[in-house]
């Protein structure tokens, strides 16, 4: 896979604070694995790399919006956000308690999203990009391959990878840009999804060799 600026994206998965605070919704569950891949410094690396080689990054966030909680039918992960508030929001045009809420970017994240730069997306609203935006707006811009982190491993990020690829995009993901959840009945996600990158992305690459491969 041949990684350059005029073809090639970044693409972000959930950079918020449900999942990569200790103050998030999910942090019991997340947070050895943020904190042993070193999620957040090494997401950051990225972003500097991609910001000072002129790389476009996307982002594709998760919103809920209080709507959502009418919906019929959700799998377990799904309930769960719904019951601690995972990525809630007051409306899709309210932004009242939005900031430093779990649903809003890393403080340590903004200056590279909020330089009206950064692409960021519509919501997905389950797992992958089906739901939002993200295919579109990769095509207009002439990108087919991407270099792929975020959170969580096995949930949203496995679930972009699968769809972006069957759009035919070339995928890096990053290892040690992303982390997952740990269950004590349902597993290690983290080490789920890295079998997976393996079968499926076409690299696996760490952020010392993404940010080398970006040049």
């Amino acid at each position: 896979m041949n990684i350059h600026k005029s073809d090639t994206a970044i693409v972000f998965i959930d950079p918020q604070n449900d999942v990569l605070s200790e103050t998030g919704a999910n942090w019991g569950a997340v947070g050895a694995s943020v904190t042993e891949n070193r999620t957040v410094e090494n997401m950051e690396r990225i972003f500097k790399a991609a910001k000072a080689k002129g790389y476009e990054i996307f982002i594709s966030p998760h919103y809920f919006y209080p709507t959502d909680t009418g919906w019929h039918m959700n799998g377990p992960l799904e309930a769960d956000e719904f019951k601690t508030h995972t990525f809630a929001r007051s409306g899709p045009l309210n932004l009242t308690g939005f900031a430093n809420s779990g649903a809003d970017w890393l403080a340590r994240f903004k200056p590279y999203i909020e330089d009206d730069k950064t692409i960021v997306v519509s919501p997905h609203k389950v797992f992958g990009p089906q739901t939002n935006d993200l295919v579109l707006q990769l095509r207009k811009r002439g990108i087919g391959k991407i270099i792929l982190g975020g959170m969580l491993a096995n949930l949203c990020v496995e679930s972009h990878l699968r769809e972006l690829l069957e759009q035919g995009f070339e995928v890096a993901a990053v290892k040690d840009a992303t982390a997952g959840p740990r269950h004590p009945a349902w597993g290690d996600g983290y080490q789920a999804a890295i079998i997976n990158y393996r079968f499926l992305a076409h690299a696996v690459l760490s952020t010392d060799e993404a940010v080398a491969a970006m040049g």
